[in-house]
């Protein structure tokens, strides 16, 4: 972990924004190894009610996560940035076994190590169930949101 992964920190808004969309398209590809890679190999993370820390923890929590949330499709977006940490928004729509759909709803607060590597992660997220109709996140998933897609704002989420 000797190559710098940039952007890297002191974050302008512009360099913020890039990283933010660097993380969503990793985790739209639903691949918990490629995920993995962002983050310290001791990153320390809490998601929801789980703490944990390294890439391997990592690997093995989105392994889990994406296999119970189906059609997983997530935007996020710039809240705040000062120095070596993001602050995100994010929502992302799910569905279940049973083919019930949810919209979960988020923050995030990111620290970054000197070579633009995420050492922290802290998640608040809360699901809601919505119907099928209700969906607003479409496209061809795994894969990135495409640029004509809206963002949270244009939304009004």
């Amino acid at each position: 972990m000797t190559e710098p992964r940039p952007p890297v920190p002191p974050f302008t808004r512009e360099d913020a924004i890039r990283k933010i969309r660097m993380a969503e398209d990793a985790w739209n590809s639903r691949d918990p190894a490629r995920v993995a890679l962002a983050y310290t190999p001791d990153s320390r993370w809490r998601n929801r009610a789980e703490f944990f820390a390294g890439r391997p923890a990592i690997e093995a929590f989105l392994t889990r996560k994406w296999q119970r949330e189906h059609d997983y499709r997530l935007i996020k977006e710039l809240w705040a940035t000062a120095g070596d940490r993001i602050a995100v928004r994010f929502a992302y729509e799910w569905h279940d076994d049973a083919g019930q759909w949810f919209r979960a709803y988020g923050n995030e607060n990111w620290r970054f190590d000197h070579l633009g590597y995420m050492a922290e992660r802290h998640a608040s997220i809360n699901d809601v169930p919505i119907a099928a109709a209700a969906r607003l996140f479409h496209w061809t998933a795994p894969g990135v949101r495409p640029a004509e897609h809206p963002g949270l704002t244009e939304l009004g989420l």
